[in-house]
Parts: C-alpha cells; sequence; structure tokens
C-alpha cells in the first residue's frame, strides 16, 4: 500500500446478499477512496456463520458469495476479504479472495490461525471482546509462525456486561506496541450484543467518533462497514454505516490524521 494519506480502508457491506448490492457499494468506495487517496480493501462476508440465532441470515450460497467476491476484485481491481470459520475452510476460500479476516471469538484457536497463515495471504485478526491488546500478540505470533508476516491486528471493543462493549482509547497505540499492523473496527466495536430477540443491537451514530479516535491515536486502517440501506440490510442491520455518510466521514478522518502527523 503507497498512497500517499497512508490510510487503508476495509469496508462493505457484513454479508454478501446479492451481486447487485456488493458491486453497488464496491463502486461506490473505490471512488470515494480513489478521490481520497485512500487505500481500499473490498469486505463482504460469504457466509455468517456465527449469528446469534439460528433463524439469522447466514448467506446466499457459498459458491456463488465467493464468485462475487471474486468478480469484485477482477473486475474493479479491488484487494477483497472474507471470514473464514474453520481450518477446512481456508482451501476453499483463499482462491477467491487476497485477505482472509479471523472472526474475533475464533481468534485464540490455533489450528484456523495457521491454515490462515500458510495460506500466504494477508490475515485480519479481529482481537477478541475479552482479550487484552497485550494477549493479541500471541495470535499474531500463531501467524508468523507459518512464516507469513502479513498480519493485521483488530480492535473492535471489549466486553462490558451483557450488552455493551467499550473501546479503550489506549488500545490503538498498546497494539502498535505489538509491532502490528492496527485496524479499528468502527462498527462492530459499537455493537449491543446478546439482545433478547437474538439481534444485535448498535449505535452506528458513534462511528464517526471511533473513526476520529482511532486515527489520532495512529490507527493504520479503519474497518467500516457499510450499506444504502442499513434498515434493510439481512446482517447487522443495527451497526452499519448508511452508505451516503461514508465519505463525509473519510474527509474528517483524514483531516485528523493530517493533523496529528503534521511537524
Amino acid at each position: 500500500m503507497n498512497n500517499s494519506s497512508n490510510l487503508f480502508l476495509i469496508s462493505g457491506p457484513c454479508a454478501i446478499e446479492s451481486r447487485a448490492l456488493a458491486f453497488e457499494v464496491a463502486t461506490t468506495v473505490k471512488k470515494i477512496c480513489e478521490d481520497l487517496n485512500i487505500n481500499y480493501i473490498f469486505k463482504g462476508s460469504y457466509r455468517k456463520a456465527n449469528r446469534t440465532s439460528l433463524d439469522s441470515f447466514q448467506g446466499i450460497g457459498d459458491v456463488e458469495a465467493l464468485e462475487i467476491l471474486r468478480d469484485i476484485g477482477k473486475e474493479l481491481n479491488l484487494d477483497t476479504i472474507t471470514d473464514v470459520h474453520e481450518t477446512q475452510e481456508v482451501d476453499l476460500v483463499a482462491p477467491y479472495v487476497t485477505h482472509l479476516q479471523i472472526p474475533a471469538f475464533l481468534c485464540r484457536q490455533t489450528n484456523l490461525l495457521l491454515a490462515a497463515g500458510k495460506s500466504g495471504k494477508t490475515i485480519n485478526i479481529k482481537k477478541g471482546q475479552f482479550l487484552s491488546p497485550e494477549a493479541a500478540r500471541f495470535a499474531i505470533e500463531k501467524v508468523k509462525s507459518t512464516g507469513n508476516e502479513n498480519v493485521y491486528i483488530c480492535e473492535r471493543g471489549v466486553s462490558f456486561g451483557y450488552q455493551d462493549l467499550i473501546v479503550d482509547a489506549t488500545a490503538v497505540r498498546r497494539l502498535k506496541n505489538l509491532g502490528a499492523t492496527v485496524v479499528m473496527d468502527c462498527t462492530h466495536s459499537l455493537q449491543r450484543p446478546n439482545q433478547a430477540d437474538g439481534v444485535t443491537g448498535g449505535n452506528p451514530e458513534m462511528i464517526e467518533t471511533i473513526a476520529l479516535s482511532a486515527v489520532a491515536t495512529g490507527a493504520d486502517g479503519l474497518f467500516i462497514e457499510t450499506h444504502p440501506n442499513p434498515a434493510k440490510a439481512l446482517s447487522d442491520p443495527h451497526t452499519m454505516l448508511q452508505l451516503d455518510r461514508l465519505e463525509p466521514l473519510l474527509k474528517k478522518v483524514l483531516k485528523v490524521k493530517a493533523a496529528v502527523c503534521s511537524p
């Protein structure tokens, strides 16, 4: 990544819902990032394997979703990323994308981390809500033990009670002390899990606050899930940023980054 802003964005819908929606988001965000000189990685989960309720949307079909990710990468010339949940998924998924992501709840799964590392892809490890920043080094070390040095660590809040997550303002700096590339998940860190109806809540009005504080404390990248109409999204409707709000947010982010980095 060599754009002058030295910032990258992982962004897209929570899940691959359809080809049309995935391409709409990818095309829109690509144009925004090109205009703002931000490196862009398109994100979409090909399957949602960790939903709270059995009735929650899990995907449109593995191969169909993966082919959409592949086509976005090729047709739009974008890096792409999706989650893997079990070791056997890595060989299936890796040929379709340029990056792999380890979900937060699975960040201690040794065999999964080793399998992902052996793929040679860049691995984005979501730091579990139950881990301190310092404890994240063990997950990083597991991937790097395979000879793969391309690892991101993604902060996404810490559990506080049953239905709240808290973002520690010191977390980004503490993760950077590990020598890692640090990403701030500005959407999942605002989740309100364990709701009685089985649908995770959220507070998307605070996405900008999280993003601005993250770049002010040295985050290398931002993770922001976005959707043209979050209320109608099939997954995480309460946490995604509405697509038309992304560009003004990123403009503010770059102003903060420039101010912090200026001599």
